[in-house]
């Protein structure tokens, strides 16, 4: 039996080259809407969205870091392109994998932990002691937030990569079915996949908006 995963795997490409991954680019084709003379309604919305987005994000980062919003903005675009991307038929979902998820987590939260251990070594150090803590319980604590610290890039990759590959299994085998079934229940097998393909793409947005505010929130935490 082929495994459910495979349809995950990155197989097709030419000369051992695998040709998947090239739909992680497939959102640039979005952006010389941007050079339009006349602007469209979606792009509108979209510059509606990213603002909001951007405000947003310059009150959790606080004055001193409001400039770099830009980048949490940027990494919310890529992260939906990919995900929305991956709805259609065809179209490899890059962000299905720990392999993708893991390169955007693991370098930003690198960064943020060397810059913070050498710059603001102090405040890294009283962030791992909640104030009020008993003296007997304060090793207990340091432990438990050191490994709740440790764990953060692990725990975006695997939430983004986990919501998105799930949707897509239910969608393949509610799709899987349809071969055996009477034209009734085949009616009802399409609503069931037109209601699921709607509650992913709301997945699909909401697990990039969740990604970029986490990462929002760790980097106020080295303010």
């Amino acid at each position: 039996m082929v495994s459910l995963f495979s349809i995950f795997e990155p197989s097709s490409g030419i000369f051992n080259l695998s040709l998947n991954w090239l739909s992680t680019f497939l959102g640039l084709l979005c952006v010389p809407y941007m050079y339009w003379v006349s602007s469209s309604r979606w792009l509108y919305i979209w510059s509606v969205v990213l603002r909001s987005l951007f405000n947003e994000f310059k009150v959790l980062l606080g004055p001193h870091q409001s400039k770099t919003g830009v980048v949490f903005v940027s990494l919310f675009s890529f992260i939906v392109f990919n995900n929305v991307l991956g709805l259609f038929p065809y179209i490899f979902t890059s962000s299905s994998h720990l392999a993708m998820t893991l390169s955007l987590s693991l370098p930003l939260w690198v960064t943020l932990m060397v810059y913070g251990w050498l710059n603001l070594s102090q405040h890294m150090f009283a962030h791992l002691v909640p104030q009020g803590t008993p003296g007997l319980l304060m090793p207990f604590m340091v432990l438990i937030e050191t490994i709740s610290n440790v764990i953060r890039p692990g725990t975006l990759a695997v939430r983004l990569a986990a919501n998105m590959i799930a949707g897509h299994l239910l969608l393949t085998l509610l799709g899987g079915t349809g071969v055996g079934l009477s034209l009734v229940f085949l009616y009802f097998l399409l609503l069931a996949q037109i209601l699921l393909l709607v509650l992913e793409s709301a997945v699909a947005v909401i697990q990039s908006y969740v990604f970029a505010v986490l990462s929002t929130l760790y980097v106020s935490e080295i303010n």
